[in-house]
Protein backbone atom coordinates (compact mmCIF):
# COMPACT_ATOMS: atom_id res chain seq x y z
CA UNK A 1 0.00 0.00 0.00
CA UNK A 2 1.65 3.28 -1.10
CA UNK A 3 0.20 5.28 1.81
CA UNK A 4 1.92 2.98 4.27
CA UNK A 5 5.28 3.60 2.63
CA UNK A 6 4.67 7.38 2.61
CA UNK A 7 3.80 7.26 6.31
CA UNK A 8 6.91 5.21 7.05
CA UNK A 9 8.94 7.87 5.21
CA UNK A 10 7.40 10.68 7.29
CA UNK A 11 8.34 8.85 10.50
CA UNK A 12 11.84 8.13 9.15
CA UNK A 13 12.20 11.83 8.31
CA UNK A 14 11.18 12.78 11.87
CA UNK A 15 14.01 10.60 13.17
CA UNK A 16 16.48 11.85 10.55
CA UNK A 17 15.72 15.52 11.22
CA UNK A 18 15.35 15.37 15.01
CA UNK A 19 18.09 18.00 15.39
CA UNK A 20 17.19 20.04 12.28
CA UNK A 21 14.69 22.62 13.50
CA UNK A 22 12.91 23.64 10.30
CA UNK A 23 12.94 20.22 8.62
CA UNK A 24 11.50 18.62 11.77
CA UNK A 25 8.83 21.26 12.36
CA UNK A 26 7.72 21.13 8.72
CA UNK A 27 6.78 17.46 9.20
CA UNK A 28 3.93 18.53 11.52
CA UNK A 29 0.44 19.90 10.97
CA UNK A 30 -0.13 23.53 11.99
CA UNK A 31 -2.04 22.45 15.12
CA UNK A 32 0.10 19.42 16.01
CA UNK A 33 0.38 18.19 19.58
CA UNK A 34 3.50 16.61 21.06
CA UNK A 35 3.86 15.03 24.49
CA UNK A 36 7.48 14.01 24.96
CA UNK A 37 8.93 11.19 27.06
CA UNK A 38 9.33 13.56 30.03
CA UNK A 39 5.64 14.53 29.85
CA UNK A 40 6.03 18.02 28.38
CA UNK A 41 3.03 18.94 26.24
CA UNK A 42 3.56 21.33 23.30
CA UNK A 43 0.63 22.57 21.21
CA UNK A 44 0.98 23.89 17.67
CA UNK A 45 3.77 24.14 15.13
CA UNK A 46 4.96 27.55 16.39
CA UNK A 47 5.23 26.28 19.96
CA UNK A 48 6.98 23.13 18.74
CA UNK A 49 9.50 25.30 16.87
CA UNK A 50 10.11 27.42 20.00
CA UNK A 51 10.44 24.43 22.36
CA UNK A 52 12.76 22.62 19.97
CA UNK A 53 14.94 25.70 19.43
CA UNK A 54 15.30 26.05 23.21
CA UNK A 55 16.16 22.36 23.63
CA UNK A 56 18.71 22.36 20.80
CA UNK A 57 20.53 25.26 22.49
CA UNK A 58 21.14 23.06 25.56
CA UNK A 59 22.74 19.68 26.24
CA UNK A 60 19.36 18.15 25.29
CA UNK A 61 20.68 18.31 21.72
CA UNK A 62 22.77 15.27 22.73
CA UNK A 63 19.66 13.18 23.43
CA UNK A 64 18.97 11.24 20.25
CA UNK A 65 16.25 8.72 19.48
CA UNK A 66 15.70 5.84 17.11
CA UNK A 67 12.16 4.82 16.17
CA UNK A 68 10.92 1.39 15.12
CA UNK A 69 7.43 1.21 13.63
CA UNK A 70 5.44 -1.69 15.06
CA UNK A 71 2.03 -1.12 13.44
CA UNK A 72 0.11 1.27 11.20
CA UNK A 73 -3.70 1.40 11.41
CA UNK A 74 -5.90 3.64 9.32
CA UNK A 75 -8.83 5.24 11.14
CA UNK A 76 -9.94 6.89 7.89
CA UNK A 77 -8.26 6.99 4.47
CA UNK A 78 -6.60 10.28 5.52
CA UNK A 79 -5.68 9.52 9.16
CA UNK A 80 -3.54 6.75 10.63
CA UNK A 81 -2.26 5.66 14.03
CA UNK A 82 1.38 4.65 14.01
CA UNK A 83 2.61 2.57 16.96
CA UNK A 84 6.35 2.66 17.55
CA UNK A 85 9.09 1.73 19.96
CA UNK A 86 11.43 4.61 20.70
CA UNK A 87 15.01 4.02 21.86
CA UNK A 88 16.57 6.96 23.70
CA UNK A 89 20.31 7.57 23.59
CA UNK A 90 21.31 10.18 26.18
CA UNK A 91 24.84 11.32 25.37
CA UNK A 92 24.90 14.20 27.86
CA UNK A 93 27.71 14.30 30.40
CA UNK A 94 25.12 14.43 33.16
CA UNK A 95 22.15 12.36 32.10
CA UNK A 96 18.75 13.70 33.04
CA UNK A 97 17.49 10.27 33.99
CA UNK A 98 15.38 9.76 30.88
CA UNK A 99 14.08 6.24 30.28
CA UNK A 100 16.00 4.34 27.62
CA UNK A 101 12.79 3.22 25.90
CA UNK A 102 9.34 4.55 25.20
CA UNK A 103 6.12 3.55 23.48
CA UNK A 104 5.51 6.22 20.87
CA UNK A 105 2.17 6.73 19.14
CA UNK A 106 1.82 9.07 16.19
CA UNK A 107 -1.37 10.28 14.59
CA UNK A 108 -0.59 11.22 11.01
CA UNK A 109 -2.90 13.03 8.63
CA UNK A 110 -2.83 13.43 4.88
CA UNK A 111 -2.27 17.00 3.70
CA UNK A 112 -2.43 17.00 -0.08
CA UNK A 113 0.11 14.41 -1.22
CA UNK A 114 2.02 14.46 2.09
CA UNK A 115 1.51 12.78 5.44
CA UNK A 116 2.06 15.12 8.41
CA UNK A 117 2.37 14.39 12.11
CA UNK A 118 -0.76 15.65 13.89
CA UNK A 119 0.12 14.14 17.28
CA UNK A 120 3.03 12.39 18.94
CA UNK A 121 2.77 10.89 22.43
CA UNK A 122 5.63 9.02 24.09
CA UNK A 123 4.99 6.95 27.18
CA UNK A 124 8.11 5.89 29.12
CA UNK A 125 8.74 2.16 29.39
CA UNK A 126 10.19 1.65 32.83
CA UNK A 127 10.91 -2.07 32.81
Amino acid sequence: MPDTEAIRQTIANAEKHQNDLEEFVDLHTADALIVNIAGRRVLGRDAIREAMAQALATPLAKVLTKTEIVDIRFTTPDVALVSCVKQVFDEREESGGLPARGSLTYVVAREGDDWKIASAQTTPVLS
